[in-house]
């Protein structure tokens, strides 16, 4: 049985944003993750219970990382050589969004200052992606 398992088990894994290109893209997916952290920052502040903090804390990390898988879907699958070519300050700004949701932004601060921070980058992308829809 442990043999079969082996010659049918795949050996290479792919995942994807979906199982099939669907061409479906939008900023507004990672902007509501990001929202959510930043509500979730805010209630954190006003908040004296500690398991109501570690649980915000939890699930704020958890909102961040996906913030950050959804610009990277963006950044690899959406966006294209002419799109940076038009836009060059485009590499520069999801490497700053997706940091801004990692550990040394939203993923490791309870600050929502953060948060708009990164609230702030995911509207510049927003911004380019749907000229790039236009042309």
């Amino acid at each position: 049985m442990r043999l079969l398992s082996r010659i049918l088990s795949p050996r290479l894994e792919a995942t994807a944003h979906c199982d099939l290109p669907c061409g479906v893209y939008d900023p507004a997916q990672a902007r509501i993750e990001a929202e959510s952290v930043k509500a979730i920052q805010e209630k954190y502040q006003s908040s004296e219970d500690s398991e109501y903090r570690t649980r915000a804390i939890m699930i704020a990390e958890q909102r961040s990382e996906l913030v950050k898988h959804h610009l990277w879907v963006l950044w690899t699958d959406y966006f294209k050589p002419p799109h940076f070519e038009k836009y060059p300050q485009l590499h520069e700004l999801v490497n700053k969004a997706t940091k801004a949701a990692g550990a040394a932004g939203t993923k490791g601060s309870m600050d929502p200052a953060k948060g708009q921070e990164l609230l702030d980058y995911i509207a510049e992308i927003d911004k380019i992606f749907w000229e790039t829809k236009k042309g």
